[in-house]
């Protein structure tokens, strides 16, 4: 198994001090920054741009994982590729043609994931392993902070654990939602290696006893 990755997500961070809440949280001891992108459209919300990620990354040096929640998964792709992205995951259902867009951020030399919401079967996911990076199982409708973790997520992402193995890739499986000290023992359990936390990191008074108790 892939070593454990906490990506703490900055939709929780006061975005008035968004450098300051990076470094603290990387202080903490968060491996990753998860930089959710939502464009009104795909999703009702709407957040960050291109520009805001150039900005802090220049501020903040960090491994920025970006979670686009957009309708063109490939233009705003490559853009947040120029602007410092590491590694940029799309929605399944963002893409009319998932494998092409895998291909045109590859080619602009960003690592790239995969997501799936909760009313997405995992299976649809395994004709894509071999060429990502990262997959990421919503254990809450993407486009909202601050929901439930959901139930049936640790079988979903076992599902798909056990095809990784299967296939002896090294694929990252990643887990979005409700992420806290107790739902972090269920997916890493179910195989989980990557895990996206929000309130239960920013929202806590001491942010390095929060990110230890997702590794616990």
């Amino acid at each position: 198994m892939n070593p454990l990755v906490i990506a703490p997500s900055i939709l929780s961070a006061d975005f008035a001090r968004l450098a300051e809440e990076t470094r603290s949280v990387q202080t903490a001891g968060a491996e990753w920054i998860h930089f959710d992108v939502m464009d009104g459209h795909f999703v009702p919300n709407l957040t960050f741009g291109p520009a805001v990620l150039d900005g802090l990354n220049k501020s903040v040096p960090a491994f920025y994982d970006v979670h686009l929640m957009v309708t063109d998964p490939l233009e705003y792709g490559k853009r947040f590729a120029k602007a410092g992205a590491n590694l940029v995951s799309f929605h399944l259902e963002a893409a009319m043609d998932p494998g092409a867009v895998i291909d045109g951020l590859k080619a602009v030399n960003v690592q790239v994931g995969l997501v799936i919401n909760p009313g997405r079967s995992p299976e649809e996911m395994f004709p894509y392993l071999d060429r990502l990076d990262l997959v990421l199982v919503m254990s809450v409708w993407a486009g909202f902070g601050g929901q439930s973790f959901q139930d049936a997520a640790p079988a979903r992402v076992e599902i798909l654990a056990r095809e990784i193995a299967r296939r002896g890739l090294k694929t990252r499986l990643q887990v979005d939602g409700g992420i806290n000290a107790k739902t972090s023992r269920l997916v890493r359990d179910a195989g989980a290696d990557t895990l996206v936390a929000g309130t239960s990191v920013f929202g806590a008074a001491d942010r390095a006893a929060a990110i230890a108790s997702l590794r616990a």
